[in-house]
Formats: C-alpha cells, sequence, structure tokens
C-alpha cells in the first residue's frame, strides 16, 4: 500500500465487505487556487498522499521533508504530472527554526501568500518507559510536537501579516487518547498536539485562520514494516472494524476537507480517521 493513487483499487465498493479497499476519490476543485505546504511530504506515508491530494484539488503545493533524496524524487514525479508550476519542493528540518522560516519565506515568495499549512512531521518508536532514555524521549517530542509548534507559529503568524484567513491541519493520532505500551513518548506528543490545535484555534478564530487536526489510528504504507514488527502490525490491524488499515489517501481527504470550504465553521476540532473498535 502506497501514498500513490492506487491502480488496483476496486471500481466500486458496495459497502459489504468492510476490508475491501474502497474507489480513489477524484479531485473536484476544492482548493483551487490556494497555496498549501505540507511537512513529511516525501516517501509514501500521508504526507505524500495529501500533497498529491491537495494538487489534485486545485492548490499549488510547497513540499518538505528532511529526506532531500526522496523529496527530490517525489517532486519531479508530481511535476511531471501536475505542471513544474504547480508543485515546488525545500529540505527542512522541523526542529530547525531558521529552516522553517525559509520553507515558508518560499511558498509566500513563489506563490504570493500561504493559504493552508499541514503539519504532518513526525517521529515514533518504541520503547518501554523505564527502558526510555531522556534521548529518546526528547528526540520524539522535539519532532512531532515542538516541530508543530514552531510550523504552527510561523504558518499563524505570516497569514495575520497577510490579512487573515487560511487552515492549518495538524497530524495526531488517535494514541493521544488510548494507552499503547511502549508508545509513552508518541503518544504524549501526539496529546500535545491535540492540545495545541484546540488552543491555537482558539487565538487564530479572530483573524478568520481555522486551526484542526487528525488522529488516524493505522495507515499502512512502504515504510511502516521497516520501523514497525509484523506482530504488532497484525495486532493493530485486528482492532480495525474494517480488517485492514487505511490507505494513506484516505487520510488525506480528511486533511483536505479540514482545508477545504467544507469545513469552514470546523476550528479546534481533532478528527478521528479510525475504524477502531469502540
Amino acid at each position: 500500500m502506497t501514498s500513490e493513487k492506487p491502480a488496483h483499487v476496486p471500481a466500486s465498493a458496495s459497502g459489504r465487505d468492510p476490508g475491501r479497499v474502497p474507489s480513489y476519490v477524484p479531485g473536484h476543485g476544492l482548493l483551487s487556487g490556494r497555496t498549501a505546504v505540507v511537512t513529511a511530504a516525501a516517501g509514501a506515508g500521508i504526507g505524500a498522499a495529501t500533497a498529491r491530494r491537495l494538487l489534485e484539488e486545485g492548490a499549488r503545493v510547497v513540499l518538505s521533508d528532511a529526506h532531500t533524496r526522496r523529496l527530490k524524487e517525489y517532486q519531479e514525479r508530481l511535476a511531471a504530472e501536475f505542471g513544474a508550476r504547480a508543485v515546488a519542493a525545500l529540505p527542512c528540518d522541523v526542529t530547525d527554526e531558521t529552516q522553517i522560516g525559509a520553507l515558508f519565506d518560499l511558498a509566500e515568495r513563489r506563490y504570493g501568500r500561504l493559504d493552508v499549512v499541514v503539519n504532518n512531521a513526525g517521529l515514533g518508536g518504541t520503547a518501554d518507559l523505564v527502558e526510555m532514555t531522556d534521548e529518546q524521549w526528547t528526540k520524539v517530542l522535539d519532532v512531532t510536537l515542538n516541530g508543530t509548534f514552531r510550523c504552527t507559529r510561523a504558518a499563524l503568524r505570516r497569514m495575520r501579516a497577510s490579512g487573515g484567513g487560511g487552515a492549518v491541519v495538524n497530524n495526531a493520532s488517535v494514541v493521544g487518547w488510548r494507552a499503547q505500551r511502549g508508545q509513552a513518548h508518541y503518544a504524549a506528543a501526539k496529546a500535545g498536539v491535540m492540545a495545541l490545535t484546540r488552543c491555537a484555534a482558539v487565538e487564530a478564530a479572530a483573524y478568520g485562520i481555522r486551526v484542526n487536526a487528525v488522529a488516524p489510528s493505522l495507515a499502512a504504507h512502504l515504510h511502516l514494516a521497516k520501523v514497525t514488527s509484523r506482530e504488532l502490525l497484525t495486532e493493530l490491524t485486528a482492532r480495525e472494524a474494517f480488517g485492514r488499515a487505511a490507505e494513506p489517501w484516505e487520510v488525506a481527504n480528511v486533511i483536505v476537507f479540514l482545508a477545504s470550504d467544507y469545513a469552514s465553521y470546523m476550528t479546534g476540532e481533532v478528527v478521528a480517521v479510525s475504524s477502531q473498535h469502540a
């Protein structure tokens, strides 16, 4: 399963087989003419799927990622499909304030303004709390929570300066609500992203800026198996009512919705993208 538009999806889904991947939803121009920045947008995960969906909805997209080679490859692929004018890219480490500033400078310089920011960058890991080192804890918090804080702060400053309006969508996780062994650092970071989203939304509302978040449970992609054991993936998949992980583009669909005018009266919300059993 990848973040690319799948060629294998069935032509229709009757709903009778909950484990069947539904049809890929075509774009409807929901974000025509708008400029979006997406962090951690290279590779095969939610960020890459979101970048593609934004382009399909008519947005101009600035991609960023800490992995320079993958970022360049994905930019070239999207540029060939959507046109070089529609997609730009700049490597960015969200723990570095200077790199974040350069990323938003690029968006404004190339496209004139900033309308949508998707904070997707995050870092996971597995370690029981009693074995977890300060370095493991701090690294996950600095990328996942502090990185989202830095990018949200930069986005709000620029959106306010340009006259207000715009949308920020943060990527949280159901682990921010639900306990999972070995995930104390990641769970704390994602719960922090949820709280940050709510507080930022209250502050940004006066400027017509909306701040929301998605909380996926399990989205399958090529790199997931490299950082998660087969046993854990099997266990997590068994918790899903549909009997399968989400495709990354299914999470991206909800991100696009929150970034669009269809969500014009939603702010400070954390929307679960999950079929986990209640």
